[in-house]
């Protein structure tokens, strides 16, 4: 048996999470365009006949300003600290700049091994795709390149056949029907802001988390917590429409990782300065 752990790592918005759900078969990590979607280490779970490949997925790489994002970029720092190797995620559609030149930086001084995935390169020339690759291997040492789409899926497998080969020996560390670490209440919670996150811009999706109250055979119910007043009505929407919606996304994927019916009800509430609030953080799991 070959088990072991492998950081994805890389800027905000290069699509880590689609590509560790990828990797792992299903969903994982929610996905969106905006910003800090992703908040805490989430461990994926790609299990075959004779390996084990736990991907963590973290958020991405930043300068902290409040409580939050202090917390988000020390789970990224202290993910590294015992890892089989480094997926350094890049994306084919943007220009390899500084910020990619400074994560470069940490990974390549961990002396893991780095398997750099060049992503989005669907419906892109190949020339262009050449020209990003090249780039690419111009950030360090890396153990292996390749293009992929999280997307599509195209040179997915071949990526993790990759990361599959840097794995040791090992046990299994989670039963092979689990798919993810995150408790089934946070996965639920995780739905409805990856909802609320589509359907919000601007200031709101930072100021964006949400709680769940109750989780039985019947029912979910869920805090949607926001900082100010107007960012509660912006949810609410008019005569609640904003939150219904909300719901009526949410409950599709909530009953299939649940595999039963239920019940959703989702409150909007404030609560000031969340953000900066070390116990609502704990509170939170973040």
């Amino acid at each position: 048996m070959r088990s072991g752990f492998v950081a994805a790592a890389g800027r905000p918005n290069v699509g880590k999470s689609t590509l560790v759900n990828a990797l792992c078969g299903g969903k994982v990590a929610i996905v969106s365009d905006k910003p800090q979607t992703t908040r805490r280490r989430i461990l994926g779970i790609a299990n075959g006949d004779d390996w084990q490949l736990v991907l963590a997925d973290l958020p991405g790489f930043q300068r902290p300003r409040d409580a939050l994002t202090e917390r988000m970029q020390r789970t990224v720092d202290s993910a590294f600290e015992e890892v089989e190797g480094v997926l350094f995620v890049l994306s084919a559609r943007e220009r390899i700049g500084a910020g990619d030149r400074f994560i470069a930086g940490r990974v390549f001084a961990l002396g893991a091994p780095v398997v750099i995935a060049l992503n989005k390169v669907d419906r892109l020339k190949p020339g262009h795709i050449a020209s990003q690759m090249q780039a690419a291997a111009r950030l360090g040492p890396f153990h292996a390149l390749h293009p992929v789409s999280a997307k599509t899926g195209d040179g997915v497998g071949a990526l993790r056949e990759e990361l599959v080969s840097l794995l040791p020996e090992g046990p299994l560390y989670f039963p092979a029907e689990q798919r993810t670490d995150l408790a089934v209440e946070l996965q639920v919670a995780e739905l409805v802001r990856e909802k609320a996150l589509q359907l919000t811009r601007e200031e709101v999706p930072h100021a964006i988390t949400v709680e769940v109250e109750e989780l039985s055979e019947r029912a979910a119910r869920a805090n949607v917590l926001v900082e100010t007043e107007s960012q509660k009505q912006i949810l609410v929407g008019r005569g609640g429409a904003m939150v219904k919606e909300i719901g009526v996304r949410a409950r599709p994927e909530i009953e299939r990782l649940l595999g039963r019916r239920i019940f959703l009800e989702l409150h909007v509430k404030v609560r000031p300065r969340w953000r900066r609030d070390e116990a609502m953080l704990e509170r939170l799991g973040i």
